[in-house]
């Protein structure tokens, strides 16, 4: 979704701006690199069911094996921060599968467009007759000088905000900000090369994706992945909520309006910053938000717990959230902007939606790929 805001313009684009916000986050909130470790022989508490990986396939590079297995996925008991739509927990089964050990970065999406040529949805004129359908009847068309590629910037706000259900004090819809450009025009992502790519819609990323042989994770594959055999851990890194800032990217200080730093950025951080999970995989808590292919239902959770136990689950069959106009899929893993006056969503059951044409620039993605992926694509 393109989204639209000056203040010095006409009331309907501030409303415009805000049912987008509305629909895009309503339903979710309220130093050195270290060396990988290998998880084809994991030696934390494996999740029921673990297998290895098979014998006859060869890690990807820049990926880790993920064993699969059965585990409760969802909010844990003792998890105070858990919102309503990470429960009831459920149990599910995943077959194991390959995975991108951090964030798809700058160099490599940069990379991807060099060779197909691929235009993202930020840099894309809007299409109105397509956005109108999404608002209430009769909203009139803005001036076409408003009416300009874009996506949506991070703001903070000069002062403490009472209400942090206003999202538009914090986020700018930029003309022209994009992949390449982050921030706005003038921006650039030189001497960026290995920070996560952003301003990235659901159909960029699976285009990403399909040109790489891979695809996006479903929410459980990310769960369980986020987990690293970690059964009762509410964080990737166990139950300890004060490890947060050693171990993670998040806004560390009052949110919207200062922060202190104290995790060693304010905005994104390069990827493999912080300590990887059991697993090898980084940035599975904070730094950017990252797509699974799920879509979005406020019911998904009540209706797969009424279920005999679902092995590998794709989500539900059909997107549903009564806050929202536009189908959404399912994000995970928080960002630099989670704060535990927010959201907290740099915890592993924490998911958020976001609409199938929506970027900003806390938002990526990772790929993975089966083993049988692999042998077909040799076929």
């Amino acid at each position: 979704m393109k989204y639209l805001l000056n203040k010095n313009k006409s009331s309907i684009l501030k409303i415009i701006f805000l049912f987008l916000i509305y629909s895009l986050i309503i339903s979710s909130c309220k130093n050195e690199n270290k060396e990988t470790v290998n998880s084809e022989d994991i030696t934390v508490p494996a999740i029921k069911g673990s297998p290895k990986k098979p014998s006859d396939t060869e890690t990807p590079e820049g990926m880790v094996w993920i064993p699969g297995g059965t585990f409760v996925q969802g909010a844990r008991k003792n998890d105070e921060m858990a919102m309503n739509h990470e429960k009831p927990a459920h149990e599910v089964a995943v077959d194991g599968f390959f995975m991108d050990k951090n964030e798809v970065t700058n160099a490599e999406f940069q990379e991807f467009v060099e060779e197909t040529g691929y235009v993202t949805v930020a840099e894309k004129p809007i299409n109105w007759e397509e956005m109108k359908k999404q608002l209430p009847p009769g909203t009139p068309k803005p001036a076409d000088s408003i009416l300009q590629p874009g996506s949506l910037t991070f703001k903070k706000t000069k002062s403490s905000v009472p209400n942090l259900y206003d999202y538009s004090q914090w986020w700018n819809w930029t003309i022209g900000a994009n992949w390449k450009h982050p921030n706005g025009p003038g921006s650039s992502i030189e001497g960026k090369e290995n920070y996560p790519v952003v301003h990235i819609t659901f159909e960029d990323a699976q285009a990403y994706a399909k040109w790489a042989g891979r695809r996006l994770p479903t929410e459980a594959e990310w769960e369980i992945a986020a987990r690293g055999g970690k059964e009762d851990a509410i964080f990737t890194w166990g139950t300890d909520s004060e490890k947060l800032p050693e171990m993670a990217n998040s806004w560390e200080g009052e949110f919207p309006t200062s922060n202190t730093l104290v995790d060693g950025f304010e905005g994104k951080a390069p990827v493999k910053s912080y300590p990887p999970n059991p697993y090898g995989l980084y940035d599975m808590a904070g730094n950017v938000w990252e797509f699974t292919q799920d879509w979005y239902n406020t019911n998904y959770y009540k209706d797969i717990s009424e279920k005999s136990m679902v092995k590998n689950p794709e989500g539900a069959s059909e997107w549903f959230n009564p806050n929202a106009m536009a189908p959404e899929k399912v994000i995970k893993g928080g960002s630099y902007l989670c704060n535990a006056s927010y959201c907290a969503s740099y915890r592993i059951s924490a998911r958020m939606a976001n609409a199938l044409d929506s970027s900003q620039e806390h938002l990526g993605f990772r790929t993975v790929v089966k083993p049988e992926m692999l042998r077909d694509s040799l076929n």
